[in-house]
């Protein structure tokens, strides 16, 4: 059967949670899902045993290969590899280290059948993501997807758990989608020539915990969005438009907060 369904997992020293995660996956999908599907990880040349273990699990049936890349580095560029070499007509992506759970794949799908992108929130009625985050990272949180707001009507336009029809990424003008982007979700939604007509599908999901690996927040990080952030409203608005100065005055309120989070961290 003929694969029409993709899942790219960017990934870099997560052997560890490989197999748990492919074992969730297609378990989630079901017999008939699973016969649809593929499951590409996208490797920055880890070389800690991940390419080892996708084969190991590819012998014992399931439909997963591995991208080992040895002449590129970043999450983003990562992303689009694995979206480019897809065949599926319906991508997702989804983090490594089970934060995203494999659970919620299906919803994405299916809501991709009747939306031409897709995000998987952490902010819907219901779901609590922040509760148990120190108030320094609730409030930076709040203001980086204040900031993107103007951007995109997603609830969650940084979430790293979302998908998208592929013909809208073929449709892109060659060198608008930067894979140099930090947040790779907010980059495609203010990019692709996605259709005003249709609304952003969304599906609510509660943030897991991190097993393995470490957490990737960090000043560095938070200056990277930002960067991100301003070449976003030129693409979108213009050089010249009065919507920079608001965005360079949240800049400015974010960057005063990334330095406490240094200092105190």
């Amino acid at each position: 059967m003929a694969v029409t369904q993709s899942v790219i997992v960017p990934a870099y020293k997560e052997k560890l949670n490989i197999k748990p995660l492919t074992t969730r996956l297609f378990a989630a999908l079901g017999n008939d899902g699973a016969k649809d599907t593929e499951l590409i990880f996208v490797d920055d040349n880890s070389q800690d045993g991940s390419a080892e273990e996708v084969a190991a699990l590819q012998q014992q049936g399931y439909n997963v290969r591995i991208i080992v890349r040895t002449t590129e580095r970043g999450l983003s560029s990562a992303v689009l590899r694995g979206f480019y070499e897809a065949e599926g007509d319906y991508l997702i992506c989804m983090d490594a280290d089970l934060q995203h759970p494999p659970e919620s794949v299906p919803s994405l799908f299916d809501s991709l059948k009747t939306h031409p992108f897709v995000i998987g929130t952490r902010y819907a009625p219901g779901v609590g993501i922040d509760k148990d985050w120190p108030l320094y990272r609730r409030v930076i949180s709040s203001t980086a997807r204040m900031m993107a707001r103007p951007l995109t009507t997603a609830s969650d336009p940084m979430s790293g758990f979302f998908g998208l029809q592929k013909k809208y990424l073929l449709e892109a003008k060659e060198g608008d989608i930067d894979s140099k982007g930090f947040k790779i979700a907010l980059e495609l939604l203010a990019k692709l020539p996605l259709p005003a007509a249709q609304p952003i599908g969304e599906i609510p999901f509660s943030f897991g915990v991190r097993t393995e690996g470490e957490s990737k927040l960090s000043g560095k990080v938070i200056i990277q969005y930002l960067e991100q952030l301003k070449e976003l409203y030129v693409f979108k608005f213009g050089a010249n438009n009065l919507v920079l100065f608001a965005l360079f005055a949240l800049i400015l309120v974010l960057y005063v907060l990334s330095q406490l989070y240094a200092l105190i961290f």
